[in-house]
């Protein structure tokens, strides 16, 4: 503990919590069956990490679930506990990993779960997660109480994602440098999945993945662009003039030509995809993504209104599905409609004053 404590890493699905105090946490919590999960259920689009990782440190991931087992297991002096540990897998990863992870397992008490493909994005959530292994429906739990205390089967259970577990093994055998892992997306020459320091900002990334040819095509001609981190649904945008500071979240970062850009295509794209992912459990999740969805396929859109919805998602919705829908469409609002003219974004005048001064309105009246 005092290891993973020093070296200050923190858990990589993106809320970026300290590794150390969810494992003490779970560690303190009154129980003697407890349960270690490491979640590959890599739901978000332009994410492919975990995919990265399990190709080629399979033995680095079930590592560090079995460091984190047999810390749970013995720390408690005196106590007699025993940890089962899972890794929970979507469809792509069973398929292509399940084999050589089962014969890096063993005989250890770790089982691979396959998450179902009807789960979709929620079923990687982490409360949804405990409730698809116990076969219930794939629907968040109300908080609290947290997985740390009740859990799977409302047990004590450790739940992080695959880098992290990775991270953990790393450490554990000195070998932790303070990197992580970063999904490079879109309008760039090199993409792929790679490995920098964590403190590193986004402008290095792009730049050291680049070859410090950014912000060039092809053809060497200059061009502008934005990105957005975190994700290609849920994920910040940001203008090129942003991006010195640290990629958060799950560390991807897509990169969006502004010339090839198209508004509508991104803000159906990203709508279009709370809506299919929503899990219908609350009405502000279920209706809101709904009625957005529907606005953005009419000729004459009501921006009014699609920005008083787009709010009400954002402060009633249960978990971070339908709070997140308003992130890349507040932030793209923000940082590139405001920034960039009509023409400088090739886009009809009519849209960009009608969707701009909607928002702006409703940034004022404090609605997003």
């Amino acid at each position: 503990m005092n290891k993973i404590k020093e070296a200050n890493i923190t858990g990589r699905g993106g809320a970026g919590f300290p590794t150390w105090k969810k494992i003490e946490m779970v560690d303190l919590a009154e129980g003697s069956q407890k349960y270690v999960i490491c979640n590959g259920s890599e739901g978000e689009p332009g994410v492919h990490k975990d995919e990265y990782i399990l190709e080629n440190y399979p033995e680095r991931v079930v590592d560090g679930v079995r460091t984190a087992m047999t810390y749970l297991k013995y720390s408690q002096k005196g106590k007699r506990i025993t940890v089962k540990g899972y890794l929970y897998l979507n469809t792509r990863l069973y398929r292509k990993f399940g084999q050589v992870l089962r014969t890096i397992i063993h005989n250890d008490d770790i089982e691979i779960f396959h998450k179902p493909e009807k789960a979709g994005y929620i079923g990687g959530e982490e409360s949804a997660l405990l409730n698809i292994m116990e076969g219930k429906v794939a629907e968040p739990r109300l908080r609290p109480p947290f997985p740390v205390t009740n859990g799977l089967w409302d047990c004590p259970t450790l739940v992080n994602n695959v880098e992290t577990f990775y991270d953990i093994s790393l450490v554990m055998h000195n070998q932790y440098k303070g990197k992580r892992f970063y999904t490079i997306n879109g309008d760039v020459r090199n993409k792929g999945v790679f490995s920098f320091p964590a403190d590193w900002t986004i402008n290095q990334v792009l730049i050291e993945v680049n070859k410090h040819l950014l912000d060039l095509d092809k053809n060497g001609h200059k061009y502008d662009f934005f990105v957005q981190v975190g994700g290609d649904a849920s994920g910040e945008i940001l203008n090129s003039s942003q991006l010195n500071r640290i990629a958060s979240g799950s560390a991807s970062i897509t990169v969006h030509s502004l010339i090839k850009h198209e508004p509508m295509k991104l803000l159906k794209q990203w709508v279009n995809f709370f809506f299919r992912e929503s899990c219908g459990q609350c009405v502000p999740c279920r209706e809101g993504t709904y009625r957005l969805n529907e606005f953005l396929k009419r000729k004459e859109i009501d921006w009014s209104l699609f920005f008083v919805i787009l709010n009400s998602t954002k402060e009633s919705s249960l978990c971070g599905l339908g709070g997140s829908v308003h992130v890349p469409i507040y932030s793209y609002i923000e940082n590139v409609l405001k920034k960039y003219s009509a023409k400088e974004l090739n886009i009809p005048e009519d849209f960009y004053l009608s969707f701009r001064s909607e928002a702006e309105k409703s940034l004022k009246d404090g609605l997003l």
